[in-house]
Formats: C-alpha cells, sequence, structure tokens
C-alpha cells in the first residue's frame, strides 16, 4: 500500500488525498475551515513562556534559532509560515508524520475505550503477540510502558531481582533515558554538565567500560588488526567482573547497550561483539539487556530489531522498545524469558501501561511497517544515504567516515583524517546553514561532530539527493576556509 501525501492547502499545508471515515464521523485531519479555539501564539511569545514558566534545562533544536513547527506530514515538517523542512531527525515519526492510519486507530479506539490493563481488552494481546512473533522464542513475556525510559527502568528492576544483584556495566556515551535509574547508567548525559552535577548520579554500583567504537574509540582500526579489536573490547567487560570478585562482591546483574549506540555518534558496534559480551556475562550469571528504543521496529531494514543483526544466536536476555511503537503516542514495552519475569516479584502495574488505544496505535504502526515494505525501504534509502557521502568523501577530506545499517547513518567529520580529529565546528556549521536551507538534521557523538540520519522510515531517494547536494555546496564552503589534512 503507497502513502498518498499530496494536495495542498493553505501555506505549505498538505492534505491526505483519502480522509478516513469511522462510525459515520468525517475525520478531517487537516482542516483549514476548522482551525482550532485554542490560543495561538508567536513565536516570540512561545519563547518568553518557555523562559518563565518553563524548566530552563529543557532543551530546544537549533537553540538560537528555535523552529515553530505547525504541522507535518510524512518526511516533512511545516513552520508557521508553512515552510517545509525534510526531516532527518525524527525517529519518533517512524512511518511518517500524521499518517492517516495512526490517526484513525487511536480516534477509533478512543471513541469506543479508553482505560487501563487491569480490564481485560483486545488489543494488549493481539499486540504482545505481534511483538512477541518477531522475537527469538524465548523472549515470551512482555510488560508496557508509556516510554523508553519507563522501559529501560523495568529492564533494570527484572535485571537486578533475578538474582538479586545491584552492579551494573554500561557502555561510555550511553544513553537510555530520563529517570533517576537510567541517569546513573548515562555517561552521555553527565558529560554535559558540571561535574558536582554529574558526582550526584554516579554510582560505584555502575561501571562504565568503552564502547565498541572502532572508529574513535579506545581501540581503533588503524591501530590494532581486526581480529583483535573485538576481543579487547569485550576484556573491558571481563575486568569489571574480575574486579568484582576480587572484592569480594557480588557479580553484575547486567550489562545494557543499544544494539547500535545513537548518542554515542550513530556507532556500529564489530560483529561478533554483544554475542561475546553476552557469553562472558553468561559465565558469571548477569543478564545481557539489549535497548531497541532507538533503533528498532525495522530501522535496519533487514530485521525487525537491530540485535538480530548479530545472527541467530544472540538472544538478549532482556529488550526494551519505545520511540517509534507509537509513531508519537507515548508507548514502549519490555520483552523477556518466561525465566527473567518468573523472578520478577514486585506487583507492578503501569496507569497507561498497555491501554487500548497505545495497543492499537501499536498494532497499527505494525500494520504500516509490513503493509508499505518501509523495512525494504529502509534497506533501499539507507544504501543511497551511505552511497552518497561515500561519494562525497571521495572530494571532501572533511568526512572521515559513513557508517550505519539502513535508515540510521552517521557521518562522521575531522580535521584531519590520519589522526581523525573531530570536526566539531564543521558539523554544528552544516546543522545550522541546513536548518536555513530547508533541511533538519542533527550531530551527536561525545564532540557533536557526526552527522546523524534517523528520519522517518517514508524517506525519500529523492529527499536525500536534495539534501547530499546541499551538504556538498556546505563542504565546499567549509574547505575553503577551514584547512584539513590527509
Amino acid at each position: 500500500m503507497e502513502r498518498n501525501f499530496g494536495k495542498t492547502a493553505g501555506a505549505g499545508r498538505l492534505l491526505p488525498k483519502e480522509v478516513p471515515k469511522e462510525n459515520g464521523i468525517l475525520k478531517e485531519l487537516h482542516d483549514d475551515e476548522k482551525e482550532s479555539s485554542r490560543t495561538q501564539f508567536s513565536k516570540e511569545e512561545i519563547l518568553k513562556i518557555r523562559q518563565e514558566n518553563y524548566g530552563p534545562s529543557c532543551m530546544l533544536f537549533f537553540q538560537e534559532n528555535p523552529l515553530k513547527i505547525d504541522r507535518a506530514f510524512g518526511q516533512y515538517m511545516y513552520d508557521e509560515q508553512g515552510t517545509q523542512y525534510i526531516d532527518c531527525i525524527n525517529n519518533v515519526a517512524h512511518v511518517g508524520h500524521s499518517h492517516p492510519r495512526v490517526t484513525q486507530a487511536a480516534t477509533a479506539q478512543m471513541e469506543k475505550l479508553s482505560t487501563n490493563n487491569r480490564y481485560l481488552h483486545d488489543n494488549l494481546p493481539a499486540l504482545a503477540k505481534r511483538i512477541i512473533a518477531t522475537l527469538p522464542a524465548a523472549l515470551s513475556v512482555c510488560y508496557f510502558t508509556n516510554s523508553g525510559s519507563e522501559a529501560n527502568d523495568l529492564a533494570l528492576q527484572l535485571a537486578r531481582m533475578y538474582k538479586h544483584r545491584t552492579d551494573i556495566i554500561t557502555l561510555d556515551n550511553a544513553y537510555h533515558g530520563t529517570v533517576t535509574s537510567l541517569q546513573e547508567i548515562n555517561p552521555y548525559k553527565w558529560k554535559q554538565t558540571d561535574s558536582n552535577t554529574s558526582e550526584m548520579y554516579k554510582r560505584s554500583s555502575v561501571h562504565v567500560v568503552p564502547a565498541a567504537d572502532t572508529y574513535r574509540g579506545e581501540y581503533r582500526d588503524d591501530k590494532y588488526p581486526p581480529e583483535q579489536l573485538t576481543d579487547l573490547y569485550v576484556q573491558k567487560v571481563k575486568d569489571v567482573i574480575d574486579s568484582l570478585q576480587n572484592q569480594g562482591k557480588a557479580p553484575p546483574a547486567a550489562f545494557i547497550a543499544e544494539s547500535m549506540q545513537s548518542c554515542g555518534g550513530q556507532v556500529i558496534y564489530p560483529d561478533d561483539y554483544l554475542p561475546k559480551v553476552k557469553r562472558v556475562m553468561e559465565s558469571c550469571g548477569g543478564l545481557t539487556i539489549v535497548d531497541e528504543v532507538q533503533v528498532g521496529f525495522g530501522r535496519v531494514g533487514d530485521h525487525w530489531w537491530a540485535f538480530q543483526q548479530f545472527g541467530e544466536g544472540f538472544v538478549p536476555d532482556i529488550v526494551t522498545m519505545g520511540k517509534p511503537m507509537g509513531n508519537g503516542h507515548p508507548i514502549a514495552a519490555v520483552v523477556t524469558t518466561r525465566e527473567v519475569a518468573d523472578q520478577f516479584k514486585l506487583p507492578y502495574f503501569n496507569t497507561y501501561g498497555g491501554n487500548p488505544v497505545s495497543c492499537a496505535i501499536g498494532l497499527a504502526v505494525m500494520d504500516i511497517i509490513e503493509e508499505e515494505g518501509l523495512r525494504a525501504k529502509a534497506i533501499e534509502v539507507g544504501n543511497h544515504i551511505v552511497g552518497k557521502f561515500e561519494e562525497l568523501a571521495s572530494r571532501h577530506k572533511l568526512i572521515g567516515q559513513v557508517r550505519g545499517r539502513g535508515l540510521f547513518v552517521g557521518v562522521d567529520l575531522v580535521t584531519n583524517r590520519e589522526s581523525r580529529e573531530p570536526a566539531t565546528s564543521a558539523a554544528a556549521y552544516i546543522v545550522k546553514r541546513l536548518r536555513n536551507d530547508g533541511v533538519l538534521l542533527s550531530r551527536d557523538g561525545p564532540d557533536e561532530n557526526v552527522l546523524k540520519f534517523k528520519p522517518p522510515m517514508c524517506l525519500t531517494a529523492a529527499d536525500v539527493d536534495e539534501v547530499v547536494a546541499k551538504v556538498d555546496k556546505l563542504l565546499y564552503e567549509l574547505e575553503s576556509s577551514i584547512p584539513t589534512k590527509d
């Protein structure tokens, strides 16, 4: 089934050509004649209210010149003036902004029933079975939550209660969510604040090991042969276990990592890294948690879940998922084994987790991924992004490496290809200039020098061509003013 976002209406608006109906009620998703009765603020008024009435540490994209986004469809966002932007950032609007079928599923279910999961309803078991069918057989027990943060917090509770252990091994530059238990395992966030604040979250029970980043990590592919790299990073996990044993302490409860590290700079691990880590954790009775919150639901293309790239033999003990699951609606989940679930003795209730509306949306998202062939498109368009930027790299020395899987791609900018010194200012310049030229792109990594592509899955090759052409011009501008070396 092909999406059809084409009809324009008003200043830069797009309307679905097919307007869905439900229960005889016309569901006009974006009707110019029926404007909201809520107060409309100017951008300046919004910024003033945020300064006065909103938490000062809450971040905005493009802080110097924030966007006021009025509406969005497919892979495009529109500001209050109707200006269109290609969205290369939004891995939440997974199947495309304002997808009519998601809206219809939510509206139809809300008209019928919205309650909590202490009552039986059809959508919860339907979604649980649907998710479990995409996973290895051992992963057979679901818990539904509202967010990836809740999911990862619950995963830590499950792991710690399994053998009544407390210690956790996390990766450097990791980010897993915003609740306290996760800030304690988020080196990515510690590095963004002052030492006094970061020390508040650091715990002796949390052990940070280097991420298996073979391009700019502790062990690099220009310093060590490929066959040694995985073992060097895995040894860091072994070292934590050995240290705890030497101190007479219990082994760690779990190792946690994203299947591909997102905020750490679009890091793709060696193919045997996570399987080898899991074997090490098994040797001490610890669990392996994989975080699919940013990279799951078919983003890699060839699999539903990024961890499945490591082969059928790699089966995590706990998997978390979130962001794309509701296409902008708050829903997330934890999936684990029966053995782990049976040891979780704490009565668990989540007011909104697994409610009928959220589950209806989750089912609609999975339908769309399958029926619109979005996994295949992720491979096609993702390969197109990589190929186009590799071609740019042959002409622009600022590009040190292009890496990715499916629609999860990072372009690592450097001032020197030999030393791999990060070109942080160049990345900032490109992101800022693109924002002023109709493209929304972000940068990340510990040095904020990696251009991140994690767009809605409906991004097209034509969109990519437009973005790459604009980046090409900006790279020429930069290279005329910033000296680079081979």
